[in-house]
């Protein structure tokens, strides 16, 4: 089951991870929130990491805290 997270405005947005290659040839895995479940939906929020909501927007954000 993908982790989701439901602001304040009642829409729920699901978490995925990707990862990628920066321009240096670094690997990096990226998160973001969707609002369904496609290929790469986490669990659970990475250890080390919290989820915040924006407060002009709604969007959800994850955040190293």
């Amino acid at each position: 089951m993908a982790f989701s997270y439901k602001n304040k405005k009642g829409s729920t947005y699901f978490l995925h991870s990707k990862n990628v290659t920066l321009k240096g040839g670094r690997k990096q895995t990226i998160y973001y929130f969707g609002k369904e479940i496609k290929t790469g939906a986490c669990d659970a929020v990475p250890a080390g990491y919290k989820v915040k909501e924006s407060a002009r927007t709604g969007l959800p954000i994850l955040y190293k805290g």
